[in-house]
């Protein structure tokens, strides 16, 4: 090996050469071996082994220094004085072997990395003996990448990364650092700027408004087997699912995700909800953007704790029966500097077609799910949090914009597909793909879509041309019902169709009916605020929407203080108003909704074939009285619930209708009933039909029946 031209030891020397193991580090020459290392300002520099004498390295030029050995050193240290100040001795980084083999670098590039977050990031090692953190990142256009932080002084120059060639990937193992220090990728562009950026595959992050990543590891010993044995073994489609969505932040300020186990455990619990949802726990910038501005999609904001916290928090829940499903960002990510925008200079994780790559409405950039390693980035990040995490689902947030080009653009804005459509075909198959990978991987969970338009086959397997998610959420219901409840009950006779509709197309995917967090902000007030009428009609009219919804064939989702009808509009700011249990009428709310949730999990025929359109039956006919819209359930073992609701404002005595079985009906709902701080109209004694199962009964004003044949 010749020895390296002056301009070569000055790139070395300045951090900016994208190859410096071949220069620093140990190399075989003609008659034996040199060692170089970087030790700027240095008086001496000394190479130790153990059990050998030290060998003095000699000043090349630019602070690179040389010593001659006669074998391979093996292990060793570099001893650098500094005049009166200590020594500073340190493993040589440039010694080592790269981290990462050529399978891991061939499934890179191929996008094929379904454990991306073992490969690239920063990693706790043990490597060639040496306890140190591996770090990789993947920047093809840099020119060169250094590591900066708390292990050179935030003095990226001392410690330079590798290119591993066509992968694009850089690489340094950086020996006796471990957890908890705070770093950042200075990259030089290929304009020749030098910018900095967190690391993209960073598992844990400093506490925002600190944007560094910091290197973690995690010693979490999970006790969820048994959730999670059942979990695999079951389908979560004919199982109850009533959703709680929270945003952890504001239900109660001040818990971290420790604190918050022990409350939200016992809250959910009481409240009868089966699965609870976060609103993004993702690294994010701005607390504002409610999580759904990502710029650490691998890291568990640290706003709250460790990511082993969160761990024990999602644990806690499972222990206690508690599904847990978090809300994910593949549909775009922020432009701040840190970040991912822009990373190595170019456009990079995002599409380089700004008619592709940018949401102006949101200010943020599109992925570019054309690309493989971009595509790997992201369905790897699905998996991560189901692997790492034990979440039991994913809520994709805004699918639709996924899925069409011209999503919010206007004539000339957006650019056709090969077949001149508006479907994003990229990322249909990065759907298709990340659906298909994590079902495959982990039976039990669920996929959940918040998509709005009638694209179709949202819900149907990948090899049936579909999409593949298990659930998608039903923003037509929502629309349409809030509507109607916000009418006068005068007048909703006339629009009986905005609640009846859904029933046409209920069954042509899997539902989630979402009462959610974007329902409750942006000056559309709270659920409660939206019921018309006085004090006792707006909760009355909740009472009934709610039965009415738990009723509805489809799963249920209800952000949080919604359960006891908070009456100011959410904010991430501020913590929900708990204040109002003290009003008995609203803690009167909260027990109706925790009743709901009992009786619906008792009830198979409320969610066992919540897809079915054979177990489900109108049983009032609408032009008999258009305030009164009736159905019954059925289950797989010949069980019936009826749903009988009166959205009008008065008591309708002496209804005929005719139920699916003959015999004793058992009313084991009412959401008129006193104790939740209704009227207390109802039929107490149940009802019992002739031999055709023609019976007549009572509906309370503003209420909701549930009856029960108590043959099943």
């Amino acid at each position: 090996m010749t020895r390296p031209d002056d301009v070569t030891l000055e790139t070395v020397a300045a951090g900016s050469y994208h190859a410096p193991h071949d220069v620093l580090g140990p190399h075989g020459v003609a008659d034996g071996w040199v060692v170089r290392a970087r030790r700027p300002f240095a008086d001496a520099v000394v190479l130790e082994r153990a059990g050998e004498e030290p060998v003095a390295l000699t000043h090349l030029a630019h602070g690179i220094w040389e010593g001659a050995l006669e074998a391979q050193p093996g292990a060793y240290e570099i001893v650098a004085s500094y005049g009166g100040a200590p020594d500073y001795r340190a493993d040589d980084p440039y010694r080592h072997l790269p981290t990462l083999g050529e399978v891991d670098l061939h499934l890179i590039r191929e996008g094929r990395h379904e454990r991306l977050w073992e490969a690239l990031g920063s990693q706790v090692r043990r490597f060639d003996g040496v306890s140190g953190v591996s770090f990789a990142v993947w920047a093809p256009n840099a020119r060169a990448v250094r590591v900066t932080g708390d292990l050179n002084g935030w003095d990226g120059t001392q410690h330079a990364m590798r290119s591993l060639g066509s992968s694009g990937v850089w690489e340094l193992f950086v020996p006796g650092i471990g957890v908890g220090v705070a770093y950042k990728y200075e990259i030089l562009t290929s304009d020749g700027r030098w910018i900095m950026k967190a690391d993209p595959m960073a598992r844990r992050a400093e506490v925002p408004p600190a944007t560094a990543s910091v290197v973690t590891e995690s010693s979490y010993a999970w006790q969820d087997d048994a959730w999670m044995t059942e979990r695999a073994e079951t389908s979560v489609h004919s199982r109850p699912m009533s959703t709680y969505e929270l945003h952890l932040g504001s239900w109660r300020p001040g818990l971290g995700y420790v604190e918050a186990a022990d409350e939200l455990v016992a809250y959910v619990t009481s409240q009868g909800f089966t699965h609870v949802e976060f609103l993004p726990l993702a690294e994010h910038p701005f607390g504002g953007s409610w999580g759904y501005q990502v710029s650490g999609y691998y890291a568990p904001t640290s706003r709250f704790g460790t990511p082993d916290e969160l761990r024990h928090l999602i644990d806690r829940l499972h222990q206690a029966g508690i599904g847990v499903i978090m809300d994910w960002v593949p549909g775009h990510f922020p432009k701040d500097e840190f970040a991912l925008a822009r990373f190595d200079g170019a456009a990079l994780y995002e599409h380089p077609d700004p008619r592709r790559g940018e949401h102006r409405d949101w200010g943020t950039y599109i992925f570019d799910y054309g690309r493989n390693e971009v595509r790997n980035f992201l369905v790897a990040n699905a998996l991560y949090w189901f692997e790492e995490f034990h979440v039991d689902g994913l809520r994709v947030d805004a699918v639709a914009s996924m899925l069409y080009l011209d999503y919010s653009r206007n004539e000339g804005e957006w650019e056709p597909n090969i077949y001149g459509g508006r479907e994003n075909l990229e990322a249909i198959r990065f759907l298709q793909e990340v659906n298909a990978t994590a079902y495959k991987r982990y039976p039990g969970i669920a996929m959940i879509a918040e998509e709005s338009t009638s694209f179709p086959g949202v819900t149907a397997p990948t090899d049936a041309g579909g999409l593949g998610f298990g659930f998608k959420w039903n923003m037509g219901w929502m629309n349409d019902s809030l509507v109607y409840m916000g009418r006068d009950p005068l007048y909703r006779s006339h629009h009986e169709g905005e609640l009846s509709f859904s029933f046409v197309y209920a069954f042509s995917e899997n539902f989630v009916l979402p009462i959610s967090h974007d329902e409750v902000v942006h000056g559309k007030g709270s659920l409660f605020t939206r019921m018309p009428g006085d004090h006792w009609q707006q909760l009355a009219n909740m009472r009934a929407f709610l039965a009415y919804m738990w009723g509805h064939p489809g799963k249920q989702l209800l952000f949080m203080g919604q359960e006891f009808g908070q009456m100011s509009e959410w904010s991430e700011s501020r913590s929900l108003d708990w204040w109002m249990l003290d009003q008995p009428a609203h803690a009167q709310l909260q027990q109706f909704v925790a009743a709901l949730n009992r009786v619906y999990r008792a009830e198979a025929p409320l969610w066992e074939r919540d897809s079915d359109g054979s177990a489900f039956v109108r049983v009032f006919p609408h032009a008999a009285n258009a305030n009164i819209l009736g159905f019954a359930r059925h289950d797989s073992a010949g069980g019936s619930v009826v749903v009988l609701c009166n959205f009008s404002g008065s008591p309708i005595h002496d209804v005929d209708l005719t139920l699916p079985a003959a015999g004793p009906w058992e009313e084991i709902m009412n959401s008129d009933a006193q104790e939740f701080g209704g009227s207390g109209v109802g039929n107490l004694g149940g009802v019992t039909t002739d031999a055709h199962g023609n019976t007549r009964l009572v509906l309370p004003p503003l209420g909701v029946l549930w009856l029960r044949h108590r043959g099943a």
